[in-house]
């Protein structure tokens, strides 16, 4: 397993899936070689199309018979655990596999990770940007899939805990906005929860987003900005939906930050103030929060909209039952059981 902090999502989702259909998991279980064999092989997969190096996993074998053989992949670079597992093809009826980061403009870097991807029957991509051009790339068909969360875990009704935290700053943030808001955190004007330290790893994923989802519930104002809006030189400009506007919408918070303008946003986000524009860059956040801080009732609709609003649309439920879509599966009773709880838990935040 990953240590990597960011990929806790992905593991979130994997539980949500095991807990709503009949799967099977299998976890890549790296052999003492993995480190150098990583490098090297990802190293060559990016100049030549590679389908049968193992970059150091410990090979597993596929031994019965499943309609849905299913991957999920955070980068290109994981594709190449694929070749770890033997006889998938044989014994699955269907493939797919997510890939959730991939940039247009750095297609170029994976020709050898897309001839691997090019094995399955669909993909799917969390950048909807990238779609186009990995469908030609692969010849393969190819969906947008939004980013997801487990709404239950971080829905903060129907016991909503004090919000006691003014400012929740997660992930990658603006340096001009955090020295800002450090100010005021010196000067006792506010409770401003960040990250303090680089390269997080974790052994626990279920504490970690049991943590996160925790803090969340119990802030007032959540920053949220597109996928790695400060990292130009990888995305080429590219606008995606991140995973801190699901975070935030999910645990009723507040949201404030820069938003993608894109058609993907304003379809899955659609609601009056699911998130007000906060440039990412404010070295004047003191007088926007206590401009916001002056519309009570405006922000209280806000955070009851962004909790009703994920529960109906952002579970991982509802990314699961899509892909069961597209490859013509039925839902199990499970999955269709806690759709209904969703549907009742928002029902009961309405009229709370």
């Amino acid at each position: 397993m990953y240590k990597a902090v960011f990929r806790c999502c992905a593991y979130e989702f994997e539980d949500v899936v095991c807990a709503v259909d009949e799967a099977d998991l299998l976890q890549p279980r790296p052999s003492r070689s993995f480190a150098v064999g990583q490098k090297l092989a990802n190293r060559l997969a990016r100049h030549i199309s590679i389908n049968s190096l193992n970059p150091g996993i410990r090979r597993q074998e596929l031994k019965g018979v499943y309609d849905l053989f299913f991957m999920k992949c955070l980068f290109p670079t994981d594709l190449l655990a694929l070749n770890s597992v033997t006889k998938w093809k044989q014994r699955c009826g269907t493939s797919v596999c997510w890939l959730s980061e991939v940039w247009a403009g750095e297609l170029h870097k994976w020709k050898g990770h897309l001839k691997i991807l090019s094995k399955f029957d669909y993909i799917l991509l969390n950048c909807s940007a990238s779609v186009q051009a990995v469908q030609e790339a692969t010849q393969r068909p190819c969906f947008y899939i939004p980013p997801g969360v487990d709404t239950v875990l971080f829905c903060p009704y129907p016991n909503p805990p004090v919000r006691c935290i003014d400012v929740y700053y997660l992930g990658r943030r603006s340096r001009v906005t955090h020295q800002a808001l450090l100010r005021m955190a010196e000067q006792k004007r506010i409770f401003y929860m960040y990250d303090t330290i680089d390269k997080l790893e974790t052994s626990h994923p279920r504490q970690h987003r049991s943590l996160i989802a925790n803090t969340a519930k119990r802030s007032h104002y959540f920053i949220a900005n597109s996928g790695k809006i400060d990292q130009k030189s990888e995305t080429h400009g590219q606008k995606e939906i991140g995973f801190r506007f699901l975070e935030g919408a999910a645990a009723g918070t507040v949201m404030i930050g820069e938003h993608p303008d894109t058609k993907a946003f304003r379809e899955h986000f659609d609601w009056p103030d699911a998130v007000i524009h906060v440039p990412f860059d404010a070295p004047d956040i003191s007088e926007i929060l206590a401009e916001l801080d002056a519309q009570p009732e405006r922000l209280e609709q806000a955070r009851k909209n962004n909790t009703v609003q994920s529960l109906l649309r952002h579970d991982w439920v509802y990314r699961w039952k899509a892909i069961l879509d597209i490859v013509g599966l039925d839902p199990r009773p499970a999955l269709l059981a806690r759709q209904a709880h969703l549907k009742s838990l928002a029902k009961e935040c309405n009229t709370i």
